[in-house]
């Protein structure tokens, strides 16, 4: 190999005749002796006219020259025009025009140029382990790489393209199969309609009309109770930004308007930084300042304030204060702190025991108190779920476990007082809404001969309609509002509920033992009817696994009793069926059990005895005819902590609190 004046690689005379022999893998061993040498010039001053790289390149593949200037497009090189060329490329055998400012010098923009220009740069690169005459086949492999890379690449979006095109299809094609599958389905049911008799007809028409007015119903349901959240949802943002609004943030957005007039007058001034405090979560009060504390906070504490607050914010507030009692160390003033508490809200409860709103908002702060009491009190037991910095706010100084007591006998009590306020709203509309309540079409007829005059008054009609199950329904909803605005705690929601649902079942079953004219098959079937309303709201309001429904069974099953067939074979399936009532109920209901017409006959003495025989075996605590409704459940209050720090929480100007320092 011979390269004139300047020459880029020497090799000895021997190895020059070994060097077109020698392997990529011998290479090293057949060169030991190479030596390379830079070139004072540029690359192309050096090489002679007969010895063209790029035509060694393009010498392996007679596409390869297009293959480059495909490779132009694809790495977005734009060959400037010949006006807006110059005739200086580099290299000393080039005799094109179109030429490119690159940064080694200007070179003509032909694949040749571009050839050359790649093979000096891989050489460049790798000199000390390349020989010239490998550069070619290098470029070549590199240009095929790229190439199949953007070929590759091209697939790739080419077929997901594809892949979105026929997805859509695929869509296209099931709702168009499920409208040809509808329109198939009509077909089929136009042909036997047209089978069909008269009156078949009829009765098919019907039942495709009620199958599709059930389907539109339960969509517009589904569809109405979405919207019936995002109202609830937003309603409660309106009331919380106007509140904010009112309280401060009008302040903040007239100072902001004020910023830009004063802003020119502001610049010359120096300003002095204040550096942010880090509270310890403590409030301070003076002893003198304590009767205004409970009076402020609770005693003038309204419901409709509180709701705009933090749920349970006073109880927040008082303990705030005892951890700084706490922290000064002062037994005196913490206890006169917690009793005049505990007085206060005794004394609130028992002003306002008619209002459930403000009965619910202290039984819900009771019980933040006692939980937050537990949760500080620095036992392990009740730091399972708090943060490093929660637990650094426990009590050091005062254990007041026996407080503790006192305040979950003090929320005992304020339960109490809510469910009796509960009872006594609800306890006129059990029997209208339950009993008498008749939403089944077609039943009102049924009843027994010579009573069905009884309850037609003008007086008593008027009164159903004052109090029916829909009047029941609004009051649960009511109630259910009033507990979720002051966030009670779920698991005693769910023994309100069950305490609730308890009072409603005892006092419908007491008054059907007694109303003769109640116990007949259709008036089974009507408050069947109204009991599966109470029972849908509970699954509706996430409280099926309250117990209410439990609760529930025993008016339930007498339902039941009254539509179920009466005959000697039906014995031991009524007996399993009325597990929820005692014997005498049972035959109570058998002897008032009253046709509702001719056709139909009085349960039999014999089988009314076999029924009393049969529950012989059965072990019941309580054998008594009537329910007590003043019984009540034992009631729990499960131990839950809260998450929010108390150095975060700050005493908004409404509850007039501003004696108090924060720490």
């Amino acid at each position: 190999m011979s390269v004139e004046d300047g020459a880029y690689l020497t090799c000895s005379d021997n190895e020059q005749d070994e060097h077109s022999t020698c392997s990529e893998h011998e290479h090293s061993e057949h060169c030991s002796s190479m030596r390379y040498s830079q070139p004072e010039s540029g690359f192309g001053e050096t090489m002679s006219s007969d010895f063209n790289l790029t035509d060694k390149v393009f010498s392996h593949d007679s596409h390869l020259e297009s293959q480059f200037e495909d490779l132009l497009e694809v790495e977005n090189i734009e060959v400037p025009s010949p006006e807006e060329s110059f005739e200086d490329c580099q290299y000393t055998n080039c005799h094109h025009d179109n030429t490119i400012d690159w940064d080694e010098g200007s070179i003509c923009g032909c694949p040749d140029c571009l050839g050359r220009l790649r093979i000096e740069r891989i050489i460049t690169a790798n000199k000390s382990t390349m020989c010239p005459d490998e550069a070619p086949y290098v470029l070549m492999c590199e240009i095929c790489e790229e190439l199949l890379e953007n070929q590759l690449q091209k697939t790739e979006k080419d077929s997901k393209k594809k892949e979105v095109t026929l997805k859509k299809q695929v869509k296209d094609l099931k709702e168009e199969n499920e409208k040809q599958q509808k329109i198939i389905q009509q077909h089929n049911s136009i042909t036997r309609n047209l089978q069909l008799g008269p009156e078949a007809k009829i009765e098919a028409t019907m039942q495709h009309e009620i199958t599709r007015l059930t389907s539109e119903n339960l969509d517009l349901r589904e569809s109405n109770d979405k919207n019936q959240d995002q109202i609830r949802k937003l309603k409660k943002m309106l009331k919380t930004y106007a509140k904010r609004l009112k309280d401060g943030e009008a302040a903040e957005i007239a100072a902001e308007m004020d910023k830009d007039d004063t802003k020119s007058s502001e610049d010359n001034v120096a300003h002095v930084k204040h550096r942010e405090r880090n509270y310890m979560g403590m409030l301070e009060y003076r002893k003198e300042d304590e009767q205004a504390l409970i009076k402020n906070l609770i005693m003038d504490l309204k419901p409709r304030v509180a709701v705009g607050l933090l749920p349970g914010l006073p109880a927040y507030v008082l303990f705030m204060c005892v951890r700084h009692t706490d922290y000064v160390n002062d037994d005196e003033k913490v206890r006169g702190l917690l009793t005049n508490t505990i007085n206060g809200i005794k004394k609130c409860v028992k002003k306002h025991h008619s209002d459930v709103e403000r009965v619910t908002l202290w039984l819900t702060n009771t019980c933040r108190l006692l939980h937050t009491l537990k949760q500080y009190s620095g036992e392990k037991a009740f730091q399972a779920d708090n943060s490093p910095r929660q637990n650094e706010h426990c009590l050091r100084n005062f254990d007041l476990s026996e407080y503790r007591q006192v305040f979950s006998d003090l929320a005992v009590w304020i339960y109490q007082t809510m469910i009796k306020q509960m009872q006594e709203s609800v306890q006129q509309m059990i029997v209208p809404a339950v009993l008498e309540h008749e939403a089944i079409a077609g039943l009102t007829a049924s009843k027994p001969s010579g009573m069905r005059g009884r309850s037609s008054s003008n007086a008593n009609e008027l009164e159903e309609k004052e109090l029916s199950l829909d009047s029941l329904m609004k009051v649960m909803n009511k109630y259910s509002q009033i507990l979720a605005q002051h966030a009670v705690d779920p698991e005693l929601v769910k023994q309100i509920f069950r305490q609730l649902y308890y009072f409603v079942a005892s006092g419908a079953l007491n008054n059907l033992l007694l109303r003769k004219d109640m116990c007949n098959w259709s008036k089974g079937m009507q408050i069947r009817y109204n009991l599966s309303h109470l029972e849908q709201w509970l699954r509706d309001n996430k409280l099926g696994e309250s117990g209410a429904l439990s609760a529930l069974e025993p008016i339930t099953q007498a339902s039941q009793l009254l539509q179920a067939r009466k005959t000697d074979a039906d014995v031991d399936s009524i007996c399993e069926m009325c597990s929820k009532l005692t014997t005498p109920q049972i035959v109570k209901i058998l002897n008032l059990y009253t046709p509702v017409d001719e056709f139909e006959e009085r349960v039999p003495v014999s089988f009314i005895r076999k029924i009393q025989k049969k529950l012989q075996g059965r072990q019941e605590a309580d054998n008594t005819l009537l329910m007590d409704t003043k019984y009540t459940f034992p009631v729990t209050f499960p131990f839950n902590p809260s998450s929010i720090a108390m150095e975060t929480i700050d005493v908004p100007e409404q509850l007039h609190l501003g004696f108090l320092n924060r720490h």
